[in-house]
C-alpha cells in the first residue's frame, strides 16, 4: 500500500496517477474530502491535524507521501505545519513505514545563489521559518535513524490543472481569462520552475527506489531557464498572438499589501523575483539520466491545451 496524504492537490492528482500506472495499484488517498483518481484507488478521509486520524490513515502503509497544501496563510502555516508534520512522523514510526515529504524552496536563501540540496537554510520570513522547522523535524528524525524518509524538494510550479502559484496566478491563468499577464518586480530575471507532472513523477521514482531515503532530493527542473519576458513571449508564440504584459513595482505591491492579505503574503517571497533564482537539480539527473524533463514549450503547450480540453500537440 502507498498512501497519499494530501492527494486533492494537483501533485497528489499526477502522484496517484504515476503510481498507478508504474508502481502498484494498491493507493490510499487521504484528505479530508478525498476523490479517486484511478478506479482502483482507495479513499479515507482524515483531519491531519488529529493525531489518531493521521494514525488510522497511515495503517498498513509500506510508503506514505505528504503533499498536502496549506493556504498561504502565515498564522494558519505556523500552527498547523509543525503539528502536521509531528502526527505523520509519529504515525510513520509506529506503522514501520517510509516517509516522502513533499517541500518547498522558501526556507532557502531567496539570492541568485545556485539552490543544492547542500544549501544552507535561511528563510526570508516567517512561512520560510516554518517549512525550515518542518524540515528540520524530518532531518532530525532521519538523522537518529528512526524513521526511512525522503524530502523531495521543488522551486515554484507551472502547470496545467489545478496547478497553483504565484506564475499560474499572474500569467497563466491571467491569459486564460483574457486579461494582460503580469510579473512581480522585474521580467529580465530567470526563473527556474518546475512542470508539475514531472514533479510528482520524478517523486514517485525517487520513492520507489531503494538507495534514495535518508536524502533530500532536488525534483529535476529544465536547465534551459527562462525569464518572465521570454515565458510570455513564448506563451504567445504557442497561442499564435503577441502577448502585452505589466510589471508590479515594489511600491503598488506595498500599497496593494495594505488592502488585500494576500499580497501581503507574497512579500517575503519577493527578493526572489529581483534576482535570478537558480534551481539545481543535478544531482537527481546524474542518479536518473533516462528521466525525460518536459520543456517549457512543451510544458506551455499542455497547459493551453488543457483550457481548450483536448490532448497537446
Amino acid at each position: 500500500m502507498q498512501t497519499i496524504l494530501g492527494a486533492n492537490g494537483q501533485i497528489g492528482i499526477e502522484l496517484a496517477k504515476e503510481l498507478h500506472q508504474r508502481y502498484t495499484k494498491s493507493i490510499r488517498l487521504v484528505s479530508r474530502h478525498p476523490r479517486k483518481v484511478n478506479e482502483s484507488d482507495e479513499l479515507f478521509a482524515a483531519d491531519l491535524l488529529d493525531a489518531g486520524q493521521t494514525m488510522q490513515a497511515v495503517a498498513g502503509s509500506q510508503i506514505v507521501y505528504l503533499t498536502v497544501g496549506i493556504p498561504m496563510d502565515t498564522k494558519v502555516w505556523e500552527d498547523q505545519w509543525p503539528k502536521m508534520m509531528s502526527n505523520v512522523i509519529d504515525a510513520c514510526k509506529a506503522h514501520n513505514a517510509r516517509l516522502v515529504y513533499f517541500d518547498n524552496t522558501y526556507m532557502l536563501p531567496q539570492t541568485a545563489e545556485v539552490q543544492t540540496e547542500e544549501t544552507r537554510f535561511r528563510p526570508n520570513g516567517p512561512k520560510g521559518r516554518v517549512k525550515a522547522k518542518v524540515a528540520s523535524m524530518l532531518l532530525d528524525e532521519m538523522q537518529k535513524g528512526g524513521l526511512e524518509a525522503i524530502i523531495c524538494r521543488a522551486p515554484e510550479f507551472y502547470g496545467p490543472g489545478k496547478t497553483q502559484s504565484i506564475t499560474n496566478s499572474l500569467v497563466f491563468n491571467s491569459i486564460r481569462k483574457g486579461k494582460k499577464p503580469r510579473v512581480l518586480l522585474r521580467d529580465d530575471t530567470l526563473r527556474t520552475l518546475i512542470y508539475t507532472p514531472d514533479a510528482s513523477k520524478a517523486m514517485a521514482l525517487i520513492a520507489n527506489s531503494n538507495d534514495t531515503f535518508q536524502q533530500t532530493w532536488h525534483l529535476p527542473c529544465d536547465d534551459d531557464r527562462l525569464t518572465y519576458k521570454e515565458l510570455i513571449r513564448l506563451t504567445g508564440e504557442v497561442l499564435g498572438e503577441q502577448l502585452s504584459y505589466s510589471i508590479l513595482s515594489s511600491l503598488l505591491l506595498k500599497v496593494s499589501g495594505l488592502f488585500n492579505p494576500r499580497v501581503r503574503e507574497i512579500a517575503e517571497l519577493l527578493p526572489r523575483y529581483r534576482s535570478n533564482n537558480l534551481f539545481d537539480s543535478q544531482k537527481f539527473k546524474r542518479r536518473f539520466p533516462d528521466f525525460p524533463i518536459t520543456g517549457y514549450k512543451s510544458g506551455i503547450k499542455a497547459i493551453v491545451s488543457a483550457w481548450e480540453g483536448k490532448a497537446p500537440g
